[in-house]
């Protein structure tokens, strides 16, 4: 198991992006957070295996034909943090 923080920069906010964001992480069963921060960036911390943490990551730029991802600025962290799904952060 990995987690990652994924800061997400383009057009990705107001166009549903957290919405498509979950139901991406659901589908590939991860868990974790989204968030759209004050910056006009959204946050990901997600965690699950890393070849699925793969998939996810290519797939963020295309299920939102709303959204526009220009960049993906990826780390992975250390975290005692446990989720028990993917939940959308107000």
């Amino acid at each position: 198991m990995e987690t990652r923080k994924i800061l997400v920069n383009g057009k990705v906010q107001g166009v549903g992006f957290r919405y498509h964001t979950k139901m991406l992480a659901d589908n590939l069963n991860l868990t974790g957070t989204v968030r759209n921060l004050s910056n006009g960036q959204v946050e990901i911390i997600v965690v699950g295996e890393v070849l699925i943490l793969d998939k996810f990551t290519a797939k963020l730029s295309q299920m939102n034909k709303f959204a526009r991802v220009d960049k993906l600025v990826i780390s992975v962290i250390t975290s005692s943090l446990v989720f028990s799904d993917f939940s959308i952060v107000k």
